[in-house]
């Protein structure tokens, strides 16, 4: 049922964030630095496999919570939310199989598409809940403002980097030193999984008691 899909999605959504949050104090990934290095920094090292892990739940997460968005709430299957949202959820799974540029070795073939996967997946989602959080939230405006509040806010941060690279094209230097990289990443990802997150507890929310009382153990 919808609402146990919508559940699923944010236990699994929040799983992924403690790990990922994990590698930002546990040694040796807590010497990263958070404001010049992005988060694919992590993969680059011994604990690639909680990076990736971390990447996978958030993906799964993501599925969920898009699954119970279109069981709950008539949400046609090929509307532009969905397939935004699963350009977002393609995007992490092509992060995860070809890792960020190592630029101690050089430029790689994987690590451009890693990177243009970042760009597609960083912007997708933010849209997608943009599109569907009216008919998530036809009738409760704090959660609709709420689930919309947080992806504005993840373009918002996008649009610092596009800046920066308007910057350079005009001869201005490097757009990743225009900006502390690693800390608008950082932002933007909180955003948006928080977005997501957001949908999905608000479909829990919205689950009738009844439904819940006859949800088989």
């Amino acid at each position: 049922m919808p609402s146990r899909s919508a559940l699923a999605s944010v236990l699994t959504l929040l799983l992924g964030s403690v790990l990922m949050l994990s590698l930002h104090v546990v040694p040796p990934t807590n010497e990263i630095n958070v404001v010049r290095r992005t988060l694919s920094e992590y993969a680059l090292g011994p604990t690639k496999w909680v990076f990736d892990l971390a990447v996978l739940l958030v993906a799964v997460g993501s599925a969920l919570g898009f699954y119970a968005v279109v069981r709950h709430r008539q949400v046609r299957p090929y509307s532009g939310a969905v397939v935004l949202g699963a350009l977002w959820i393609a995007s992490l799974l092509v992060i995860v199989a070809f890792t960020k540029t190592d630029w101690t070795v050089g430029p790689s073939i994987g690590g451009t598409i890693h990177r243009y996967a970042s760009v597609v997946g960083f912007v997708s989602l933010p849209l997608a809940v943009l599109l569907v959080a009216h008919k998530v939230f036809p009738d409760r405006l704090g959660w609709r403002w709420a689930a919309r509040g947080f992806a504005a806010v993840a373009l918002g941060w996008f649009g610092l980097i596009l800046v920066g690279v308007v910057r350079m094209g005009m001869g201005y230097g490097p757009w990743w030193r225009f900006i502390p990289l690693g800390l608008v990443e950082r932002a933007m990802a909180l955003a948006a999984v928080l977005a997501i997150l957001t949908i999905a507890l608000g479909l829990v929310r919205a689950a009738k008691p009844q439904d819940v009382a006859l949800a088989p153990v």
